[in-house]
């Protein structure tokens, strides 16, 4: 595992995108060093193994941090290996507060996720384990600036949004999420509706490949149809 994670870092830093995953990663971290400024106050949901947080703090050194990992040996290796620099919470982010079943992929936590969903393996072990549920706007300070949130919940993104409405519509951080089939349809997601939910917040939506080429956004048509056919599923929103 400590070989996959190292390849992953070295493909990114030699920008071989060898699969669709490793472009996001790498856009994903271009956008973050244009748009981080080093006092910026981030958010990383679906923290995983904190690769993303860590070019975070590298990026925003005086700035504050959170992250957001609810499976319950990631949670407690990122509280140790990211200790005074971000404060890291075990929930599962949502539209409301409460206990729910998580599905825990133990032979690919990376899928794990409130719902199950589509695998992209074979005989996906599955352990259900209770986690916490919380909206975003009750865990993070009304008066605490947001500059960057990246959400990365396997299909679970539209209800993280909708439990952050009030932190969206007051500090309009930029948003990196993934979105699309395989996994958000198995939580209800209809892409016009995350489209509008954006909208109303006065974001506009792109794919990361045309925010780094200074192209236009998407419209609702287009987002739908990068939705539907799965041309993309990383997007970044903005005010």
């Amino acid at each position: 595992m400590i070989l996959k994670d190292t390849l992953r870092l070295v493909l990114n830093f030699l920008h071989l995108d060898l699969t669709k995953n490793l472009e996001y990663d790498r856009l994903t971290k271009s956008i973050m060093k244009k748009v981080i400024q080093k006092d910026s106050n981030c958010i990383d949901i679906g923290c995983h193994k904190g690769e993303m947080l860590q070019s975070i703090i590298k990026l925003a050194h005086e700035g504050k941090h959170f992250a957001f990992e609810p499976i319950p040996y990631l949670y407690e290796q990122l509280k140790v290996k990211f200790e005074g620099q971000a404060t890291v919470f075990p929930y599962a982010l949502s539209d409301k507060n409460g206990q729910t079943t998580f599905n825990l992929v133990k032979n690919a936590p990376a899928y794990s996720g409130i719902n199950k969903r589509k695998y992209a393996v074979e005989n996906p072990e599955i352990e259900e384990i209770q986690v916490e549920l919380k909206q975003l706007d009750e865990v993070i300070p009304a008066e605490t600036k947001i500059d960057f949130i990246k959400i990365d919940v396997e299909g679970g993104e539209f209800d993280v949004l909708k439990g952050a409405k009030n932190l969206l519509n007051t500090h309009h951080p930029i948003l990196v999420f993934e979105c699309g089939i395989g996994a958000s349809e198995f939580y209800g997601t209809k892409p016009s509706e995350i489209f509008q939910f954006l909208a109303d917040l006065n974001y506009k939506t792109s794919t990361l490949r045309a925010y780094m080429q200074q192209g236009k956004p998407l419209t609702i048509s287009e987002f739908e149809n990068a939705f539907n056919k799965n041309t993309d599923y990383y997007f970044i929103a903005y005010a």
